[in-house]
């Protein structure tokens, strides 16, 4: 077939899909501009604007900069992942006016003829009018692991992968109307999804905005009570409830995943979806497949070793390579060295590679039926060149054997054949590879190589590049298929598995899962896909197979194996670090219900104006949080991301709110002022919090220690300089007081760290 006219293209419907990459501008403005938090603090900041000091809503303008951050880093992002999104869209072969050629995905018309390959990935829907062989998998579609025979006549649907053969199908569905647009939307969207750290901040933010609202209304009600100056009583309501709300932990969580994002993207790692970012400091089981991962892409010819003188190996290896209508890597090797098919060798039927048989053949008429593929599947124990062929293999060499048949088998090659020829193919390992698995071994990152070449071949270039337990590699057909228990605990003995199926590869992630295993599975041919798509975080190549990278959470787009360390290093850091900037966040949360609801029960003055929260918190919470979100670290990450910021933030914020209160009732036992009073609670309030600061920024590193001093050095300014002094309504003259708020603050310094380290020591 010719495919369509150049005038048909033009006046067909076009394959448009609109691209998910990342959010449009308007639904990043609308997103950080219309929060809940947003609306609550705007009402207080209007409340403070109408009734009390300008200064004192200055918290106000947490609005603008939180809407302002996190629409910039969105933005960002949004830049980064819009061009990686268009490099990585792989193009689409089509025939049109009789000539073959590649366009990209949205030129795509209906009617269109479409070539498929192996790795293909299938864009659209459509009806098979040429298949020699073709293979379709199904599997993301229906979860059937076994490749489906395509026929002339059947339906194809987007979403599925050639995976064998050759041929080619009407376009019968394109752009909204195919499956493909729900499967390449869900792969390449920008959004944060299921995770132990959004779900962790987003039930800490529902039950602090439930307890709000009566708290805060509990204590608007003692403050109105207690002054008779309305004003004074709805600025000191206003400073609690504003204490209460973590109004900076979500704008935090989302910079330090979308500035890890970016990151990542500079080293042309494209990160397909934000929650990629939690699945990389949790990784302790890394999965690679030895070819392509390993060892780098293509390969050499080595050796031909004949077994037999009077067969024309040199004529049916190079008709074989060029039988090959989609050659891969074994068959672009040999084409190297025969460039051209010799005359006379016209294939009749041929018999595509797969994974699944290990082989490929043709049928060459009178010259007879040829097999290439692995030694240890096609030949017999004790048949010719069998022993060699193990020999040649255990030196990490890929051996494949040559061999004459008598007919083409249909499926398995148990028919008759004899063994003509060894062929040895070299491997490349990449320059980067020992490097990158010695940083895996240090950071406590368990690796398997799961291959589906000979395990002895894998085993040597295993123990080659030093990976523990190489020398040691298990035949994946040995292994129990129906026992995930003993196939888990096989897993957990072993390191190097060679042989492994398709179906295996899926089989090892589900055990490993099951044994508590936070399995990362990296790959780049059509085998990996299952494997990839049950991992816990799926790493593609960028050479890979379209299905590949469509399926995966992170595509190295350079094909980078020392990419890897740098993946895991920024998963690392960014969950170590939300971490910290929660226990922040939420130790100001704790201390300010602790006070709401202790001022507002014994109906109290409530000790602080909103500016003073302002100031605090900025040096104790704001300014610090944006540097310890962003700060290297090589901590993994554990499960028990709720439970471990309650044990800090609970005691610390009780504790916090305790010496405020103890400081401003002692600042009331003498005549003082309130402004002076509230000094005092300022002081105590400052000190603990920053203590608090200085637990969590260890370990104190000496940029962390610059960092907690610089914070400090301010506050203390803050006191000193006249102006900065009225601005913020501090008056340190009662040095009694001012000491006394000292020294609560010191004893409560050391109970906060006796308590941490007590509650830290608890589990749930």
């Amino acid at each position: 077939m010719d495919g369509l006219t150049s005038a048909q293209v033009a006046g067909a419907k076009a394959n448009v899909v609109p691209r998910r990459s990342s959010r449009s501008l308007a639904a990043i403005v609308r997103a950080n501009v219309f929060t809940l938090f947003n609306l609550v603090i705007g009402v207080l900041w209007v409340l403070i604007l109408i009734f009390g000091h300008w200064q004192d809503s200055l918290f106000g303008l947490v609005i603008v900069a939180n809407s302002l951050i996190g629409i910039v880093q969105e933005l960002r992002a949004k830049r980064t992942l819009d061009k990686l999104a268009v490099i990585n869209e792989a193009p689409v072969r089509v025939r049109r006016d009789g000539r073959d050629q590649e366009i990209h995905p949205r030129q795509v018309v209906l009617g269109d003829l479409i070539l498929l390959g192996p790795g293909d990935r299938l864009l659209v829907d459509g009806e098979i009018v040429e298949s020699d062989g073709l293979e379709i998998d199904e599997s993301l579609l229906t979860g059937e692991a076994d490749p489906v025979h395509k026929h002339e006549g059947d339906q194809v649907l987007s979403g599925s992968f050639a995976v064998a053969g050759s041929g080619s199908f009407v376009a019968t569905k394109v752009g909204t109307d195919a499956y493909a647009v729900r499967l390449a939307e869900e792969a390449s969207k920008f959004h944060l999804a299921h995770s132990e750290l959004r779900d962790g901040v987003a039930n800490f933010i529902k039950y602090i905005t439930w307890l709000v609202i009566p708290i805060g209304a509990l204590l608007l009600y003692s403050q109105l009570r207690h002054s008779a100056d309305f004003g004074t009583a709805i600025t000191g309501a206003v400073a609690g409830i504003v204490t209460m709300i973590p109004e900076g932990l979500v704008l935090m969580t989302s910079i330090a995943f979308a500035v890890g994002v970016v990151r990542l993207g500079r080293r042309q790692c494209l990160v397909q979806e934000l929650p990629a970012i939690e699945g990389l400091a949790r990784v302790n089981v890394l999965c690679l497949d030895k070819t392509g991962t390993l060892t780098a892409g293509g390969m050499d010819l080595d050796q031909v070793l004949r077994l037999r003188d009077d067969q024309p190996v040199d004529d049916a290896l190079a008709a074989l390579a060029g039988a090959d209508h989609r050659p891969n890597a074994t068959a672009l090797a040999i084409q190297a060295r025969y460039d051209s098919a010799p005359d006379g060798w016209a294939a009749t039927a041929t018999v595509p590679f797969s994974s699944a048989r290990k082989w490929s053949g043709a049928d060459f008429g009178r010259h007879g039926a040829w097999v290439l593929g692995a030694p240890d599947v096609l030949l017999d124990a004790g048949a010719d060149g069998y022993d060699r062929a193990a020999e040649l293999a255990a030196t990490g060499t890929r051996v494949l054997a040559l061999c004459r048949a008598d007919g083409l088998p249909s499926a398995e090659a148990g028919g008759e054949v004899e063994p003509v020829a060894l062929i040895t193919l070299k491997q490349r390992i990449r320059p980067d590879a020992h490097q990158t698995l010695e940083y895996f071994a240090k950071q406590g990152v368990t690796v398997k190589v799961i291959s589906g070449d000979n395990p002895d071949a894998v085993s040597a270039i295993a123990t080659s590049l030093g990976i523990p337990n190489g020398d040691r590699a298990i035949d994946a057909r040995t292994l129990p298929d129906d026992d995930q228990d003993k196939l888990a605990e096989l897993l957990d003995a072993n390191t190097v598995f060679g042989r492994v199926t398709p179906r295996q590869k899926r089989l090892f992630v589900g055990a490993l899962q099951s044994r508590g295993h936070t399995v990362a599975m990296t790959g780049d041919g059509v085998n990996d896909v299952l494997a990839l798509k049950d991992a816990d975080l799926g790493i593609a190549m960028g050479a890979g197979s379209p299905a590949t990278k469509a399926v995966a959470q992170v595509v190295l787009l350079d094909n980078r194996f020392a990419t890897l360390p740098h993946v895991v290093g920024e998963g690392r850091r960014v969950l170590a670090n939300i971490e910290r900037v929660s226990n922040l966040f939420l130790t100001k949360t704790f201390y300010a219900i602790a006070l709401s609801l202790l001022v507002g029960v014994v109906g109290l003055q409530f000790p602080f104006a909103p500016r003073h929260s302002t100031l605090v918190n900025a040096l104790t919470i704001g300014i610090p949080a944006f540097f310890l979100a962003l700060a290297p670290t090589l901590e993994r990450s554990k499960p028990g991301f709720v439970p471990r910021v309650l044990r800090f933030a609970v005691p610390a914020g009780v504790l916090c709110a305790a010496a405020v209160l103890a400081a401003f009732w002692a600042a009331q036992s003498v005549t003082s002022t309130l402004v002076e009073e509230q000094t005092s609670a300022v002081i105590a309030l400052f000190l603990t919090t920053w203590w608090v600061l200085v637990l969590i920024a260890r370990p104190l590193t000496w940029w962390r220690i610059g960092l907690v001093a610089a914070m400090a050095v301010l506050f203390g300014v803050a006191l000193l300089i006249p102006f900065v002094r009225r601005f913020f309504a501090l008056v340190p003259d009662d040095i009694s007081n001012d000491l006394t708020a000292v020294g609560i603050s010191v004893i409560a310094a050391i109970v906060i760290s006796a308590a941490v380290k007590v509650a830290g020591t608890l589990r749930p």
